[in-house]
């Protein structure tokens, strides 16, 4: 078996010197005593141009290196500038590179903060970063368009709400990430060797664990799931001439993370939600889904669980549970222009074949396996016919695809009017909840990485052992997934995300051996603690869709919310609503060039003169189909 600890850790901080016609990146990893050197050209206006020459150098081959090119670059002695090589920026990383209609910049991580720890995996989230300009104004070939599109770009604000990690892959989940480090050595020094014999050694790898017998190279680095990954496009350009410990993938959501301490021993609560990079946008501009099956306000939540007394990935005990938000996968739209709060959905393309929720469903299974469990949130009884519409279609898509899937492995359908029942006296929305939830978690199951406890045999409970997932003698998997969804994804869903894991902890807690049963009420400390990091966790999600905090929370179905709460719903929907009319064409135009779905091209349309972004989302109108799907 590979190592017990992920070994690469990546390049950890860096400083870029300059002279007038180079850039040289400096990157050690975290102890300071392995190198590695980047030289970008400044003397190219257009073209970016980058050598790494691979080569590992120690602190004193780094000194003379940087000796030799400050000498190589002076002028003469009692001439302006005489210094050769001078100290620009220190960074904790790369962002990536990006050009507009001039040369490229460089975007760098200039402060992070901690703010998990995962195993012994440090999550920062970026507090501030720089973009430096590469060519050198003797050389730089000015455009007039370029400042706008700067700003376009600038307003992706990567202060909020953007995380990475040096070893830990946060686009992948727990389970997947053990899974890979607990895979035999032979399978993986077969998927790698190529890649091994062409890189040689990893300047990162731990001294310490590489001689048990060639198992720890590898570590637990695996390809990033580039659905979540936000700066895939700003490495495109450079990711096959650089090292691979150059490359920094950041994830768009919310990290939390609260200590608990249960009969005095600590349990560490990590709530952790990735945001889709594909058909990424706001609220009334970001609707459905596009025709490869991505859909809107995509948003995958991991809860993972571990005992904080042991750190190692092997010898302490971890466990996760997923579940998944995103738009109703059909073609729908609502037409702001209306200034209505709630304007009218609208259909956009027949599907009589469900294509859209065929590709969409299939990346689901491809990620998570079976069962996809849909839970439907959206009104199902209305005066006029507003919500319903969407139920109607996704019933009869779920209905039409299965079948053609097994029965055992046939798509889910839950339709649950929440808003009927929070208006009704004689109904408790949370208790339903919690019904729904428990069946939910007996059917996927959750992932630890420790076998069942010895007091689940001598003292049965009947809930545990109807469990769902995959039981092996090293621990449990999570099989399948539910997708909530209600028409925004924002208050209703988090809420009934809230109550799935609030379930889901139960039996976290109870299979670490925290708990002697796998129940938990509210108004313990770990609900509230819970709570409240699903709370942040909504708001942080409804901020970057919905452009207000969350309006409906879990105080307010369960009716105990203070009576000043109804004012503070009252501003954030005047809130949501004035974001929404006025300033998210704007963010939806950031997002886009950030996320390289638009490029600027010399002689082309420019981003602020297209009418509509519909033909950059969905791909297949701009050309032929080449087959048919089967």
């Amino acid at each position: 078996m590979p190592s017990a600890a992920p070994i690469i850790s990546g390049i950890q901080k860096l400083t870029l010197y300059e002279t007038r016609a180079r850039y040289f990146v400096v990157g050690n990893n975290h102890a300071e005593t392995k190198y590695r050197v980047l030289k970008i050209d400044r003397t190219e206006p257009k073209d970016l141009v980058i050598i790494d020459d691979k080569h590992v150098y120690t602190q004193q081959e780094v000194r003379e290196l940087l000796g030799r090119l400050d000498l190589g670059n002076r002028t003469k002695m009692g001439q302006k500038g005489s210094s050769g090589l001078s100290r620009a920026v220190s960074a904790f990383g790369i962002v990536g590179f990006v050009q507009f209609l001039e040369g490229y910049y460089i975007v760098l991580i200039t402060k992070r903060r901690k703010m998990a720890d995962i195993g012994g995996h440090a999550i920062y989230k970026i507090e501030d970063t720089s973009m430096i300009y590469i060519p050198n104004d003797s050389v730089r070939v000015t455009h007039p368009d370029e400042a706008r599109y700067l700003r376009i770009f600038q307003n992706v604000d990567l202060s909020s709400n953007f995380y990475f990690s040096y070893s830990y892959d946060l686009s992948h989940s727990l389970q997947y990430n053990l899974t890979i480090l607990t895979t035999p050595t032979e399978m993986l020094k077969t998927e790698t060797a190529t890649q091994t014999r062409q890189e040689g050694f990893d300047i990162f790898e731990d001294e310490e664990l590489s001689n048990h017998g060639g198992s720890c190279v590898f570590g637990i680095r695996s390809e990033p799931y580039m659905k979540y990954v936000w700066n895939g496009e700003l490495f495109k350009s450079v990711k096959d001439i650089i090292h691979r410990d150059w490359l920094l993938h950041i994830i768009h959501g919310f990290c939390g993370q609260s200590k608990l301490l249960i009969y005095g021993r600590p349990v560490y609560v990590t709530l952790m939600a990735r945001r889709s990079s594909r058909f990424a946008g706001t609220r009334f501009l970001k609707r459905g889904a596009n025709c490869e099956g991505d859909v809107a306000n995509e948003v995958e939540t991991e809860q993972i669980v571990h005992d904080a007394s042991v750190m190692s990935f092997t010898a302490g005990s971890y466990s996760s549970y997923v579940q998944v938000r995103g738009s109703v996968p059909l073609y729908w739209s609502q037409d702001i222009s209306t200034m209505m709060p709630k304007p009218p959905i609208t259909l956009d393309q027949a599907d009589p074949y469900a294509h859209v929720a065929a590709f969409h469903f299939d990346q689901m299974f491809q990620r998570f396996g079976s069962p996809i469990i849909i839970l439907n949130l959206v009104k199902e009884r209305e005066k006029r016919k507003h919500e319903r519409i969407l139920s109607d279609e996704l019933v009869a898509a779920v209905r039409y695809l299965n079948q053609f899937v097994p029965p055992e492995h046939s798509i889910v359908y839950i339709p649950w009017d929440m808003a009927k029942y929070t208006k009704s006296k004689l109904c408790n929305v949370l208790d339903r909840l919690n019904v729904i939830a428990e069946n939910v978690v007996k059917k996927t199951g959750f992932f630890v990485n420790r076998p069942d406890p010895y007091c689940g045999v001598i003292r049965p409970d009947e809930k545990w052992n109807e469990l769902g997932g995959i039981v092996g003698p090293s621990g449990r998997l999570q099989t399948g997934v539910l997708r909530t969804n209600c028409v925004d994804c924002l208050d209703r869903t988090n809420t009934a995300q809230f109550m799935v894991g609030k379930c889901a902890l139960a039996y976290q807690l109870f299979s670490l051996g925290f708990i002697d049963k796998p129940n938990l009420q509210f108004d313990t400390d770990a609900v509230r603690l819970f709570e409240e990091l699903y709370e942040d966790h909504g708001d942080t999600l409804s901020l970057q869709y919905g452009g207000s905090q969350l309006v409906h929370r879990v105080k307010t179905y369960r009716k105990i919310a203070p009576w000043t709460q109804h004012s503070k719903d009252i501003m954030q929907t005047l809130s949501r609503y004035y974001s929404n009319a006025f300033s998210d064409a704007d963010r939806q135009d950031s997002i886009n060039l950030f996320l390289g779905v638009f490029h600027p091209v010399e002689g082309k349309p420019h981003l602020w003169e297209l009418p509509t972004d519909f033909y950059l989302h969905h791909k297949n109108t701009m050309k032929l189909p080449q087959a048919k799907r089967r």
